[in-house]
């Protein structure tokens, strides 16, 4: 070979490697979605622990993931419409919490991947066929514990002595509200207590609630939870206080805000467990083949502040049992 077709022959061995290279396709960064269903100072510690969940498979965003993250602000048409912004984005999944978000993401998408990092009975409300094989495209953690609300019951017994009539306060325009509310009747009935439904839906309606709690004469309450009844968890615990009732719930939040008593998943702790979905699912399994999770961590938490001012005794046994004890 001469060294012009040799010089030649190199040149073009080179461009062709080129184009070839360039020919390959960049690595994809997925893109996620994150719909959080109150405003963003709520979300804020939801968000540093689906954050830290995140970083513990190995993602960093701006580098290997993308975020999106939109807040709904506790409202149902604010929660519709980032919903449908988030779908068109043709992401990957979206990732949200409480049965109100899940269901205005699948109105918008059917066929969306969607994680839940919370859902109060993801099958009663239909999003999925079974806990162990959900189908379809959502799954995730759901809150949903057999022996959940027959806790709460035990604990207000335990700490109102002669307790008799109880009100459950609960929303009836969230899809697993019933669900929470016929299981608590449940336990109410083994117990051998009066209950009397309370629902609620607009922060209008709570005045209205706690006046005829009130009335009839109830001993305790119990909030089932509700994005509704978590984003309102300052007036609840204020008004619950104003009408001297004492109050069980869902997260530790209310607690801090005031209220009584409450017992719960951690929910910080759902949201850095649902980023093992997202990892699971970007890796190539399918929504509808993961399993959905009960819960694993539990939180009882009692505000002692309010207890003297409703004139209670906290026993030791019981400030024992607490996961948090506020002052």
């Amino acid at each position: 070979m001469d060294r012009r077709t040799f010089v030649s022959s190199t040149f073009a061995s080179l461009v062709t490697n080129a184009l070839s290279a360039n020919a390959q396709p960049a690595t994809k960064v997925p893109r996620i979605g994150v719909l959080f269903p109150g405003t963003q100072a709520i979300a804020a510690k939801f968000v540093e622990a689906f954050g830290n969940g995140l970083r513990e498979h190995g993602y960093v965003e701006g580098r290997n993931i993308v975020v999106e993250r939109r807040y709904g602000d506790a409202r149902l048409d604010r929660i519709v419409e980032v919903a449908a912004e988030l779908v068109r984005l043709q992401l990957q999944l979206i990732v949200t919490a409480t049965n109100v978000a899940i269901a205005a993401i699948q109105q918008q998408s059917p066929t969306m991947a969607i994680v839940m990092a919370n859902s109060t009975d993801p099958v009663g409300t239909g999003f999925v066929s079974s806990l162990s094989r959900p189908g379809g495209y959502i799954t995730g953690i759901t809150s949903i514990s057999s022996e959940l609300n027959a806790k709460r019951l035990e604990f207000l017994k335990e700490l109102i002595p002669g307790l008799a009539r109880v009100a459950i306060m609960w929303n009836p325009d969230d899809r697993g509200g019933a669900s929470d509310f016929n299981e608590t009747q449940s336990a109410g009935r083994a117990f051998r207590l009066q209950l009397q439904s309370v629902e609620v839906s607009r922060a209008e309606d709570l005045e209205r609630a706690f006046a005829v709690s009130t009335a009839e004469r109830a001993d305790a309450l119990i909030v089932i939870p509700s994005a509704f009844t978590y984003t309102n968890r300052d007036q609840i615990a204020s008004l619950a206080l104003k009408h001297r009732l004492p109050s069980m719930y869902g997260a530790k939040e209310n607690v801090a805000a005031g209220g009584l008593i409450a017992y719960g998943p951690s929910y910080a702790a759902t949201w850095r467990r649902s980023a093992d979905y997202v990892d699971r699912i970007l890796k190539g399994a399918k929504p509808g083949d993961l399993p959905i999770e009960q819960p694993r961590d539990f939180e009882l938490a009692i505000n002692l502040t309010t207890a003297k001012a409703l004139g209670l005794t906290i026993l030791p046994s019981l400030l024992q049992r607490a996961d948090d004890v506020m002052s």
